[in-house]
């Protein structure tokens, strides 16, 4: 493939010796001017091997992770300029600004302190937040913010995790091997404060007649024994004064389950022990990778498929006062053996035992002096989530707030595939702070843990993307979308709710790091035709901010890159759904619609997109005259709970009728005929374009599906049944929502690349399409695997081989190359 390295300018060159080979050979130049009443020749100065080389060389890496030192005085990020190692890649800017350093190699392994949040009640910094203590590396570090000084606390091969300081500061307590300990910063001295042990307890056995007989005769006849026998006795005895002296943990067995967490209240009275076994039936897929360096094959084991049934889970609170071990019912709660919806739409009449959920939790969270703990427990089928609070000496629970949704709960601080969410403690100790969708969109809401009177800090149709208080708990500083769905920035509010303040003025999206101090903002900021860049500015709304880094190269910037039109439509249902429309100068009368994969992702945004090679991509087409559109479909991130869900049980539902309703508006606007419409994406994506092609073949005239679900019976569990349950139990929507079952109706062209070590969506899922495909006698379809790519490519060959087929799929099927009728 020939290189358009003949002009050096955009639009600007007029060229008259190459003709249209050029084109088909994807030697693709600028766009001529052309001379009055000539037709423009369509060319581009990108081609795809260019496009599809590694981004650090030719974009230029952009920074990521920012994150304040400890003391605030600097922040860290990653970055790679120069293309070296990524892990000799971190750089610090001085909180005034200037040049970036980069870090030493020393300074790097030293682990020093970052800041991420203050963690109110949580005691990983003291009272007067003069110390903090963290873990880096798997071991424990405090850091003096008075002195500017660190200590290494521990250095063992053994992983340590989770500090935090005692009641008294003067120990530190952490986790390690499943078990609790501290360490006395005056003395070094660790203590053991839990003992917890696998396994089961031991039994010791009463002895038979028989035996009880031999052993007292023995004792009668021989002097020399009982002699023994009282020393063993009493030596027994003062080895158990010794522990009782010593003040031991009690011992707990956890059986055949394993520890998910570990926690101790501030008083250091109450141990909670959370344990989580495995199902039976959570059978491992396998993926063989071929291409290895030894030669020979290599089978990698991968995750189970959906329809798994939910591991045991227990809570134990062990009362150290009382010498006291109580199981926490989570059951208790409200709903807890509630049948879902789709269940009794089907007539499904279940007894207390098949409707008894599977229920997990996280935390405690204790209040800083100890005197309230909080769960945040949630159904296995992801339909409830409970925040509770926890009396310790009872197990009793207190229902605080509870969240239902028909579908599954999800959203910003909330998560869809488990975990609490943003949740924790003002610092009064009586108020405990979450998210929630309980209005249709995320939000900020606050409970008195006494009265259970619930206050909503944030509203409107927005979404809350991040929430963190001030270290005097008087503010937060919150990200969200609240000026428009496809830009996020920063903004401040008081911590009781009120009017916010936006931080944050240039047009895009600011994903941005409050100094401690909250006096500085570091943000990376991006548009949607330029990746991330670092700025600095002071906290307030009209500071202006200051570039810190360059990251684009030069030959990257030279090409004038394209800000595609946002846009609505409106589709059948009578919403508006957003686009991205990159639309041509001089158009060729066909166009390209891409899907986003994910589902729950968000592309139409003023951002650098997370698909920058496609995007490149589409910035190439668009200068050869094709209409490029990009939707964020019903299920994309972005919009609120009721676009989130509109996917539930039926994928390739409503999500595909925005792409239809799509492609019926391009048709309408800019007169371009289903024959001429090309749709593509990748694993969301992929399947929504074979669902597209199979389903909806009247709309599209060819489509490429990479790394596609084809079946979803055969994708995982933690996202798959959140969707459409589980296959047993909702059979109808995954036999609607599978392609597998569809494909009958293919009737264009169509490429399915995909990954052979793929351990996401797997190659098994492929050719059993395939082998459907075959058995339908389908024809004009090809499949493209590569050996040494997983569900991500990395190579740039694998790059170029892909979307070099697809560029010519297009060109072919609904470009100027297509058949003419």
């Amino acid at each position: 493939m020939l290189r358009g390295d003949i002009l050096d300018s955009k639009r600007t060159s007029i060229m008259t010796r190459f003709s249209s080979l050029l084109l088909a050979l994807s030697v693709l130049l600028l766009p001529l001017r052309p001379a009055q009443g000539q037709p423009a020749e369509r060319t581009s100065s990108l081609t795809v091997e260019q496009i599809m080389q590694a981004p650090e060389t030719w974009i230029g890496d952009w920074p990521t992770n920012a994150r304040w030192h400890e003391s605030g005085q600097a922040l860290y990020f990653n970055w790679n300029p120069g293309g070296d190692f990524p892990s000799d890649s971190l750089y610090k800017v001085s909180r005034s600004g200037g040049a970036p350093q980069k870090v030493s190699p020393a300074e790097r392994r030293s682990n020093p302190p970052t800041f991420d949040g203050w963690h109110h009640g949580e005691h990983v910094y003291t009272d007067d937040f003069s110390r903090k203590v963290y873990a880096a590396d798997g071991d424990l570090y405090l850091y003096n913010r008075e002195t500017d000084t660190q200590t290494r606390l521990t250095d063992t091969p053994a992983r340590e995790g989770n500090p935090r300081f005692g009641l008294e500061e003067d120990r530190v307590l952490f986790e390690r091997d499943d078990n609790l300990f501290s360490v006395h910063l005056s003395t070094g001295q660790i203590r053991q404060l839990t003992n917890v042990q696998s396994g089961r307890e031991p039994q010791e056995g009463a002895p038979s007649p028989r035996e009880r007989f031999l052993e007292e005769q023995q004792l009668e006849l021989f002097e020399t024994l009982r002699e023994r026998n009282e020393e063993e006795e009493q030596a027994d005895e003062a080895r158990e004064r010794d522990r009782e002296a010593d003040d031991p943990p009690p011992p707990f067995y956890t059986g055949d389950a394993e520890v998910s967490a570990l926690r101790m209240d501030p008083t250091e009275r109450f141990v909670t022990i959370a344990q989580q076994s495995q199902p039976d039936a959570a059978d491992p897929t396998q993926v063989i990778d071929y291409v290895t360096e030894s030669g020979q094959a290599d089978v990698r084991r991968a995750r189970p498929k959906v329809g798994i049934p939910p591991g045991d889970f227990a809570l134990h609170v062990q009362d150290l006062k009382r010498d006291t071990t109580i199981a926490v019912n989570l059951h208790q709660l409200p709903g807890a053996y509630d049948v879902p919806a789709y269940r009794q739409e089907q007539g499904a009449e279940l007894d207390s035992s098949e409707a008894k959920r599977a229920l997990y939790s996280y935390g405690p969270y204790w209040s800083a002096d100890g005197d309230h703990g909080v769960l945040v427990v949630r159904a296995d089928n992801n339909k409830d989530r409970w925040i509770a609070r926890l009396d310790p000496e009872t197990g009793d629970l207190t229902v605080l707030d509870r969240q239902h949704d028909t579908a599954w709960i999800g959203g910003p601080g909330i998560s869809a595939y488990g975990g609490p969410g943003n949740v924790g403690w003002m610092p009064d100790g009586e108020h405990f702070y979450f998210q929630s969708e309980a209005t249709g969109y995320s939000h900020l809401y606050t409970v008195d843990v006494e009265t259970g009177e619930t206050t909503q800090l944030t509203s409107g149709d927005f979404e809350v993307l991040d929430a963190r208080l001030s270290q005097d708990g008087s503010t937060w500083t919150l990200t969200t979308n609240r000026h428009s769905p496809h830009q996020q920035h920063v903004e401040r509010m008081p911590a009781d709710g009120g009017d916010i303040t936006r931080l944050t003025q240039m047009t895009g999206t600011h994903d941005a790091v409050l100094s401690p101090d909250g006096t500085r903002l570091a943000t990376l900021y991006s548009t949607t035709n330029q990746p991330a860049d670092l700025y600095l500015k002071d906290a307030t709304a009209d500071a202006d901010p200051v570039r810190i880094t360059e990251s684009p190269t030069d030959e990257w910037a030279a090409y004038d890159w394209r800000m595609p039109e946002l846009t609505r439509f409106e589709a059948s249902d009578g919403v508006e759904v957003p686009a991205h429309v990159f639309r041509p100068d001089n158009p060729n009368g066909a166009a390209v619609f891409f899907v986003h994969g994910a589902g729950y992702l968000q592309n139409v945004l003023k951002d650098f997109p997370p698909y920058f090679r496609e995007y490149m991509f589409h910035n190439m087409l668009t200068d050869l005259g094709y209409t490029v559109v990009d939707v964020d479909y019903r299920g994309s991130a972005g919009y609120g709970r009721d676009w989130r869900t509109a996917v539930y049980r039926h994928m390739g539902g409503r999500d595909l009728q925005d792409y239809v309703d799509a492609a019926k508006w391009v048709g309408d606007t800019y007169g371009i005929p289903a024959e001429r419409r090309f749709i593509y994406g990748g694993s969301y994506g992929g399947f929504m374009t074979l669902m597209a092609l199979f389903t909806e073949p009247e709309h599209f005239g060819g489509g490429a599906a990479l790394r596609s679900v084809t079946d979803w019976a055969h994708y995982n569990d933690v996202y798959t049944s959140n969707i459409l349950n589980t296959p047993q139990t909702d059979s109808l929507a995954y036999a609607r929502s599978s392609p597998i079952y569809h494909a009958e109706g293919l009737e264009d062209p169509l490429l399915m690349p995909h990954g052979l070590v793929d351990t996401n969506v797997q190659p098994q899922d492929i050719f059993r399409l395939t082998q459907r495909l075959i058995e339908l006698g389908k024809e004009n379809w090809e499949l493209a695997i590569y050996p040494v790519e997983g569900h991500g490519f990395e190579e740039p060959s694998s790059w170029t081989d892909e979307y070099r087929r697809i560029f010519e799929l297009i060109q072919e099927s609904v470009g100027p190359e297509r058949p003419q009728n």
